[in-house]
């Protein structure tokens, strides 16, 4: 898949490559395309760039800051290029383009994978269970970790897609996971987000 995680299941060779190439990508397609109109400049970026980015990103989602932070980095650094947006700054920038943060479509990901593990678009793989609840809708069932686990296994644990997709998933509202249609569930958490 070209996905890199290295012996100890971290993850930052994976992000620190995919953050350089899409930083060159980026230095690439500012110094070709000299137009900085907001419909083109965000064409290209969420084509070229943004691509780059999110590649099986509900697997390797970074949860420290630094990490996160080096992702959002390109993504402020091209659109602080964009005409008419320059003098704003990044949350201001997004919010005037209509796009989210990296971070924050990292999460809309992962939610629309647990939905399609629940309605049974994709295989579970992973055995994560859902309970149907009648107050709250759908749960989703956090593994247990073993007593006496190490800080570094806490870790690996807390960052596994098997506890932190039913984490997220479990933040939704009821409005929200009780719906089977996927494309209402993609637009319904698209605008909720």
């Amino acid at each position: 898949l070209g996905v890199t995680v290295t012996a100890d299941l971290s993850w930052t060779t994976q992000i620190k490559a995919m953050a350089n190439k899409a930083r060159q990508k980026a230095a690439w397609v500012l110094s070709v395309f000299h137009t900085r109109n907001p419909t083109i400049m965000l064409t290209l970026y969420k084509s070229m760039v943004r691509s780059l980015l999110e590649y099986c990103c509900p697997l390797w989602n970074p949860r420290k800051v630094s990490e996160i932070q080096e992702l959002e980095r390109v993504q402020k650094t091209f659109t602080a290029r964009i005409e008419g947006v320059q003098h704003l700054n990044y949350w201001e920038r997004l919010k005037k383009l209509s796009i989210m943060s990296l971070q924050r479509r990292r999460e809309r990901y992962i939610l629309l994978h647990m939905w399609k593990i629940l309605n049974k678009a994709v295989s579970n793989d992973l055995k994560i269970q859902f309970v149907l609840r009648p107050r709250t809708g759908y749960k989703a069932v956090v593994p247990p970790l073993r007593g006496g686990a190490t800080t570094y296994h806490q870790s690996l644990y807390d960052n596994s897609f098997a506890v932190s997709g039913p984490r997220l998933w479990n933040c939704l509202p009821v409005s929200l996971n009780k719906i089977k249609e996927f494309d209402s569930f993609k637009r319904k958490l698209s605008s909720m987000l």
